[in-house]
């Protein structure tokens, strides 16, 4: 039978994290199952936003030192607990597609680039691989993909220097066991970079624990620092200072106002950054990460396993009758997102449901993206998004014709 509105309501009074919902600023009558896309945003992201601004307008140039300079490493200590990591082994800055090419740089460099090969995967959020294709044809690698799906091994030989992959496959949830995957590539002697962008903030993350030493995450998503938030690089402790990273910027010199005419990298994280960045990116988003120093994180995994699964049972029925292939993987190997797909009319169910204000998003081809974010959706709202899906698919509501057309954004 379908889970009813009274068992979703006793779902919410049995839930620890439910307070935290009061800290977001949703819109009313909004079920927002989109932040798999882009975070909420945290009330305090406003406030600490206007005091910057305000910093801005009162302190002018000084508040270079009254705490924005230093920002990329102070929020990489907020956000390090989070991943697994330790102090002084994240730092905040610029964005994945930046930060990887630090680190494919950085790596190649200290293996003495005797290994001419990088190998990213197919089937994947694209710009990983975008950007790993364009450090190959700067530097002079050859790139190659992994096939969606093929195994690791068939493709990692003594040629590969450096395997990007991704914890949580962003079309698909699937969840890639790190510790063991970063073993065999180690065994093999290649290194490998591991995108968080649909973990952090999402479930447990544990980049010491794996032996993972280079990894990249955004934190617009799960950790809700507000739209193109500045992304963050890990770098194990003990591999911090045996190279330059490409990307030699002056905020990463060891003496950025000295103004020396050569560059020397500075001790730690700090040779990771590139040049001046925004305060005003940097406050939302520390507010966040001050709130999110509060959040149980195994509380937060099994919360997001609940919601996902409630939304899935209020709607198995329906999918074999109306054409509808649930491809969300099982509960130990998900990230925190549920995804359908429609081939023909995915799209249109997408647009009928924003229309309704359930929000989720569309990924071609047939794609239907829900994510399930633990701080600020509750069962009763769950329960809700899916009576709307069913409405709109039993209805047929979609095939109106204002939900075939394409927006620039999907």
């Amino acid at each position: 039978m379908r889970p009813t509105l009274t068992e979703a309501r006793d779902l919410d009074s049995r839930d620890t994290l439910a307070a935290f919902k009061a800290h977001f600023a949703l819109p009313d009558g909004m079920l927002y199952l989109d932040g798999n896309s882009l975070g909420a945003q945290p009330r305090a992201a406003r406030d600490a936003l206007d005091a910057t601004r305000d910093q801005w307008r009162d302190a002018l140039v000084g508040g270079w030192n009254q705490g924005w300079f230093d920002a990329p490493e102070r929020l990489g200590d907020l956000l390090a607990p989070l991943i697994g990591a330790r102090a002084g082994e994240v730092l905040v800055s610029d964005s994945i597609t930046l930060n990887l090419f630090k680190l494919l740089g950085y790596i190649t460099e200290c293996q003495g680039r005797a290994r001419p090969v990088i190998l990213s995967e197919g089937g994947n959020f694209p710009a990983d691989g975008y950007i790993a294709e364009g450090f190959c044809r700067s530097a002079g690698f050859e790139h190659r993909l992994l096939p969606e799906g093929a195994p690791l091994e068939t493709h990692l030989d003594t040629q590969v220097a450096v395997v990007v992959l991704s914890q949580v496959n962003y079309r698909t949830g699937q969840l890639r066991d790190m510790a063991d995957t970063t073993r065999r590539i180690h065994a093999q002697g290649a290194e490998v970079i591991w995108d968080l962008a649909h973990s952090a903030g999402a479930l447990a993350v544990d980049l010491q624990g794996s032996g993972a030493r280079y990894a990249v995450g955004c934190t617009y998503k799960y950790l809700n620092g507000g739209p193109g938030a500045p992304g963050f690089l890990y770098v194990r402790g003990e591999c911090q200072r045996a190279a330059w990273q490409p990307l030699s910027g002056w905020h990463g010199h060891t003496q950025p106002f000295a103004f020396e005419a050569d560059y020397a990298p500075a001790a730690g994280m700090t040779r990771f950054r590139t040049g001046t960045h925004s305060a005003l990116a940097y406050a939302p988003l520390e507010a966040s990460l001050t709130l999110w120093q509060e959040v149980d994180i195994a509380a937060l995994r099994a919360k997001s396993l609940a919601l996902a699964d409630l939304f899935r049972a209020c709607l198995t029925d329906l999918f074999e009758i109306h054409g509808i292939e649930d491809i969300t993987p099982p509960p130990a190997q998900r990230g925190s997102q549920v995804g359908l797909i429609q081939r023909e009319h995915g799209y249109a169910i997408v647009q009928a449901l924003i229309a309704r204000g359930v929000i989720g998003d569309y990924r071609e081809p047939g794609l239907m993206r829900f994510g399930f974010t633990p701080l600020y959706l509750s069962h009763v709202d769950v329960w809700h998004a899916a009576e709307q899906f069913r409405e709109v698919v039993e209805s047929a509501e979609y095939r109106n014709p204002r939900f075939q057309t394409r927006t620039e954004v999907t």
